[in-house]
């Protein structure tokens, strides 16, 4: 599943097959087209937080906003995950879920077309990771942006509008608005 998520993020590259980001194949794209395209259309919330210690959830945040196109406030995105009030605290002063929820703010506050998610909610505790879904299912629906989260987690599932089970490293089922459809039917 990370390997999937690096090859749709243009981390990685695929030994065989094609990944399509609208009309550009970035299994051709060379290393500069597949940093802009990182650095121009794509989020990434990894299951770490990934924060740097000496700087503030706003500054976290503001790390990427000074590299993006068409950046939001750091200070929207923090409120968008409800973390207005804690945009001077050090990651070492926020929970678990607060620090998540600044990865995320960090993520959707370069206006990514794409958020990619890897296991979000994996270190955290139930009630700390549904306020972390939340989060991103708002940034979903109010900012349009399209959302991937790659789990083991079942009960994820449940929000989501498509799902796509792999074992072996293949597509064993694809659930669409919880309608089971063929792979083939699953339009990209």
């Amino acid at each position: 599943k990370s390997t999937l998520l690096n090859i749709l993020g243009g981390l990685d590259t695929p030994t065989g097959g094609h990944v399509l980001y609208g009309e550009r194949d970035l299994t051709r794209a060379s290393e500069r087209e597949l940093t802009r395209y990182r650095r121009y259309h794509v989020g990434f919330v990894f299951q770490f937080y990934n924060l740097i210690p000496s700087l503030t959830a706003l500054e976290n945040v503001a790390v990427v906003t000074e590299i993006a196109e068409t950046p939001m406030k750091p200070e929207d995105g923090l409120a968008l995950v409800g973390l207005s009030e804690r945009v001077n605290h050090f990651p070492a002063q926020l929970s678990g879920g607060e620090q998540q929820r600044v990865a995320i703010a960090r993520a959707i506050a370069k206006n990514p077309d794409v958020l990619l998610c890897d296991e979000p909610t994996g270190a955290l505790d139930s009630k700390t990771g549904i306020v972390v879904l939340e989060a991103l299912q708002r940034v979903n629906q109010e900012l349009g942006t399209t959302t991937a989260v790659i789990t083991h987690n079942a009960s994820i599932a449940q929000m989501a509008d498509r799902v796509i089970h792999l074992a072996d490293g293949r597509i064993s089922e694809v659930y669409v608005n919880k309608t089971k459809v063929a792979p083939s039917e699953l339009n990209w």
